[in-house]
């Protein structure tokens, strides 16, 4: 049961089966939530947007005007950086790649249960909450390794003087490996740190976006950067340096 003293999280619904929302709207609020619900995206877009923005996003990937992923890239280019639970019964590699491009926080098959669906979102609400009091903003605004350089006050990435455009999720991944100051990173330790923890074991994805940034960030002019380390995971690094 959800302690009293805690405030209730805000959490919006958007999906067009009446019967769902109507389920899931009894539900999260016997878990402690308060629910808002929007039956199309243009007035689940507005209310993402309205202030107090939700805690919490629920959206489902086919809506009658327009698809989830549209409206989940409209939400994170308004700057809303609410956690977004997508759900679909799209479940693929690529479609999954295609939401988590969109800016989608995790994925969920239909049909799903409702036990699965309030531990998708605990997760989601203990991962912001681990980030936004991990002290990522007292990390340096500029980070470079080798000739390539990101400045995470815009998300700008560069390598020598071309501009790279990295999708969501890419830049992430990009970010998490620099941040490990060239120390070698476990696949597990990537999956749950870039995606969170019920993509854990999820290796074709994690492979899918390491093809994806280093076709984007390797040249065959410049050093490699992004290095496998068979049976263990990735290193982002310099060799050319370190061997200085």
């Amino acid at each position: 049961m959800p302690d009293p003293a805690t405030p209730r999280l805000r959490v919006l619904v958007v999906d067009d089966e009446t019967k769902l929302t109507e389920l899931l709207r009894l539900e999260l609020d016997v878990e402690g939530y308060d629910v808002d619900v929007a039956s199309d995206g243009a007035t689940g877009l507005v209310k993402a947007r309205s202030q107090p923005s939700p805690d919490l996003i629920v959206l489902d990937w086919n809506l009658p005007d327009f698809s989830g992923v549209d409206i989940c890239q409209r939400i994170r280019r308004g700057g809303v950086t609410t956690p977004i639970l997508m759900l679909t019964g799209h479940d693929d590699v690529a479609d999954r790649v295609t939401a988590l491009d969109a800016g989608v926080d995790d994925y969920l098959i239909k049909p799903f249960s409702i036990e699965e669906l309030m531990a998708r979102l605990r997760a989601m609400q203990r991962r912001a909450q681990s980030f936004s009091g991990s002290g990522q903003e007292s990390l340096p605004v500029r980070l470079s390794v080798g000739d390539l350089r990101v400045d995470t006050s815009t998300r700008d990435v560069v390598r020598g003087e071309r501009t790279i455009q990295l999708s969501v999720k890419e830049y992430d991944l990009l970010l998490f490996l620099m941040r490990a100051g060239g120390k070698v990173l476990e696949r597990a330790d990537i999956m749950r740190g870039v995606w969170g923890e019920n993509f854990y074991g999820d290796d074709n994805l994690l492979d899918v976006y390491i093809r994806y940034l280093r076709q984007k960030i390797e040249s065959p002019d410049r050093p490699t950067l992004i290095h496998t380390v068979r049976g263990v995971g990735f290193i982002l690094r310099d060799e050319t340096q370190q061997a200085t």
